[in-house]
């Protein structure tokens, strides 16, 4: 027999799939699915991108191969936006790197960074990529708690004192997904002290950075003295400017990393197709109302979820940040798990959401919701989900005889 190949022998089935395949059967019936499983905008980007990705799209020359660390005005659009928005000074020429989307970015970093058994520190739950990037690149991952900020920032300390080999990477994502949480800049001081203890890079992503409601704007790791000296930043155009289709990332920060990274894109690929790059650099360089509107826009989503779902009898903690919500599984179905829990309200209530297990074994006893989805249709979700609370012995005595039946 064939054996599986390395790296997909170290990458565990897809945990979303199995809610997948059961809102593709649904609808492939006349379901109606009202899906908050995947955190993809819903929004128009802004008609002032799209105009210039036509009007350069025009040029004759502009199917001709772009530049793999990306053109030099959209890297320089970039360092704009970070000077504009954090005070935070880059070289475009050594200090950024445009990727295809940031996913690209953080996945590209960890073959760039790891060598065979290389330890990383990394949240738990977290966006999968920031796990199984360095999975894919032969690194072994140290998961730390981090249903909070705090907690997170306490185990890392545990964690360094019993790994070996000692860690060579520490990731931070705030705003976080899955957990939708913010943090200040005191946070990111803390964490650039006890790297430079530690003598660890830090990969910190912040693809949410323009979606916060009740705080401040979300602060950059950068903005810390000497954050430089041991961190690059990820950044996304996706959820700013409703883009997330477009592919357009940046890798920012220290030199020496992003100099790492630029060799190994050099071998992936030539960039973006020039005229996205163009309307991206238009789109950090114009006007900004836009990303109000469309801030505006997920603010109204999160307060009809959190209100409309309370009436229902699912309490919600109000995420102040990103565009998800961190759902504690509702006291009926705890016991059930976040898996069983999530195929039974997309098949009882045509509500489609994302098990928090899918984000790490921390994230059981959750799932995440995306305003992914206009008002009314989450005031049309709430309904359903307070007809499916109502059922809900019954609901779980149909499942657990079907499942010991199999």
């Amino acid at each position: 027999m064939t054996p599986d190949f390395h790296r997909i022998r170290r990458l565990p089935p897809y945990v979303f799939e199995e809610v997948n395949r059961i809102k593709a059967r649904l609808r492939a019936q006349g379901t109606d699915i009202i899906d908050f499983g995947m955190g993809n905008p819903d929004m128009p980007t802004p008609k002032h991108i799209v105009d210039k990705l036509i009007e350069t799209a025009r040029d004759p020359k502009s199917g001709r191969y772009s530049a793999s660390k990306g053109i030099i005005g959209l890297r320089r659009a970039m360092a704009g936006y970070y000077d504009r928005r954090f005070g935070v000074k880059l070289n475009p020429d050594t200090e950024v790197i445009a990727t295809l989307g940031s996913k690209e970015g953080f996945a590209n970093l960890a073959q760039a960074l790891t060598a065979p058994g290389d330890t990383v520190i990394c949240p738990n739950p977290a966006y999968p990529i920031h796990a199984y990037g360095f999975i894919m690149a032969g690194g072994v991952l140290r998961h730390v708690p981090a249903l909070s900020p705090e907690e997170y920032l306490s185990g890392i300390s545990k964690a360094m004192k019993h790994s070996a080999p000692p860690p060579t990477v520490l990731i931070v994502s705030y705003p976080s997904n899955p957990q939708a949480q913010w943090v200040d800049l005191d946070f990111y001081k803390e964490v650039i002290s006890l790297a430079k203890r530690h003598e660890l890079l830090v990969l910190s992503d912040i693809a949410y950075s323009e979606i916060y409601f009740d705080n401040n704007p979300p602060p950059s790791i950068l903005q810390v003295e000497g954050a430089k000296d041991i961190a690059v930043e990820v950044n996304s155009l996706s959820k700013t400017y409703a883009m997330a289709g477009w592919r357009v990332g940046m890798v920012v920060g220290n030199a020496r990393i992003c100099a790492a990274l630029a060799r190994v894109k050099s071998y992936l690929d030539y960039g973006a197709f020039t005229p996205i790059q163009v309307a991206a650099a238009a789109a950090l360089n114009g006007p900004q109302d836009c990303v109000d509107e469309i801030r505006a826009i997920y603010k109204g989503r999160r307060d009809t979820l959190v209100s409309s779902m309370a009436r229902a009898g699912w309490d919600i903690p109000s995420p102040p940040a990103s565009m998800f919500a961190w759902a504690p599984i509702p006291e009926p179905f705890r016991e059930a798990g976040s898996m069983l829990f999530s195929k039974l309200l997309i098949e009882e209530a045509g509500v489609a959401v994302a098990p928090g297990v899918g984000f790490g074994e921390y994230g059981e006893g959750y799932v995440r919701i995306g305003l992914v989805e206009n008002e009314h249709r989450i005031r049309q979700a709430a309904r359903n989900v307070k007809k499916f609370l109502a059922n809900a012995d019954e609901i779980l005595a149909r499942a657990h005889n079907a499942l010991a039946a199999q």
